[in-house]
């Protein structure tokens, strides 16, 4: 079979990663050990080779073109795939390394995922962590994600689906506010209270309050004079600061409720949950370093017994 790819080939490629990786050919050439003329030169050859421009420069940054991102997921899977089959063959699989990016759902990622970054970088210091906050759906070729964390799962049957944590909904509300408006004894005394919206990113909709009323399932659209999107950290904030009851999960405000600086309310029908979930593309090979921090949050995360 003829040869396609040289090793100068081989090695514009592997410095179109690391530029595409670092945001800047610069960069690039300090991890790599050369300049940065050399690093744009072996870029320009390879866009000449493809025909196509895989940046945008700039004099202060460079940022991947459409055909640059697709072209940078394709190698970067490739490159993965050579670190992983030498390391096999070397017997050193116990030493990932390289960048992991994971997107996660901001309440989930504040409470639950960031605290134990630390943990697992001493475990596996060779590892870098990119973490995109945001409750937005990503594309992961075209935004070159490995990871997310949702608590709603994309209609998107590509997608590997791991349950981190079944989330307990509560009610709660400051003291204050209770004291000043009253304690609802049912869900249907929601309407004259003040209830925090959060509205959802992808449809612009109210999120229902969902309770348990015996065997019974019940999701309610309530209203109030404050609506959140993006961030369900809003929604905490202004609960803490007596802006009226807000549905959230407990793991945000069990700390609160403790201290006694938020009561819960409604007990009787809650029960209800929101699972949090592990994505990621069912046909991408896993990469050692993507496959550790997904043990390592499975391990840490799901209740034992867990499914998948």
């Amino acid at each position: 079979m003829p040869r396609q790819f040289d090793d100068v080939m081989l090695g514009s490629i592997e410095l179109f990663c690391v530029s595409a990786e670092r945001e800047s050919f610069k960069a690039a050439a300090a991890t790599m050990g050369l300049t940065p003329a050399a690093v744009s030169r072996s870029i320009a050859r390879l866009e000449a080779r493809l025909g196509v421009r895989l940046f945008v420069r700039s004099t202060r940054q460079i940022r991947l073109t459409d055909s640059g991102r697709a072209y940078f997921e394709r190698c970067r899977q490739a490159l993965d795939e050579l670190r992983d089959a030498e390391r096999e063959l070397s017997g050193q699989q116990d030493l990932p390394s390289g960048t992991v990016r994971i997107s996660m759902a901001t309440p989930f990622a504040h409470a639950r995922v960031l605290p134990l970054v630390p943990a697992f970088q001493a475990r596996y210091p060779q590892i870098r962590i990119e973490a995109h906050l945001s409750n937005r759906n990503i594309d992961f070729v075209a935004e070159g994600y490995d990871l997310a964390i949702r608590c709603r799962t994309p209609p998107d049957s590509g997608l590997i689906a791991r349950t981190l944590e079944d989330a307990e909904l509560v009610v709660v509300a400051t003291p204050a506010y209770l004291a000043h408006a009253g304690t609802p004894d049912t869900p249907d005394d929601l309407a004259t209270h003040d209830c925090i919206q959060f509205i959802l990113p992808s449809s612009g909709q109210r999120i229902p309050w969902m309770f348990r009323d015996g065997p019974r399932e019940v999701d309610l659209l309530t209203d109030g004079k404050v609506h959140c999107t993006d961030d369900p950290l809003g929604g905490v904030t202004l609960v803490r600061h007596d802006g009226g009851l807000l549905q959230t999960y407990r793991f945000l405000v069990d700390d609160d409720v403790r201290r006694g600086q938020l009561r819960e309310v409604l007990q009787r029908y809650r029960g209800r949950s929101r699972p949090f979930s592990l994505l990621y593309p069912m046909s991408r090979h896993m990469p050692l370093r993507v496959r550790v921090l997904v043990d390592f949050l499975i391990e840490q995360l799901r209740p034992a017994g867990g499914g998948m």
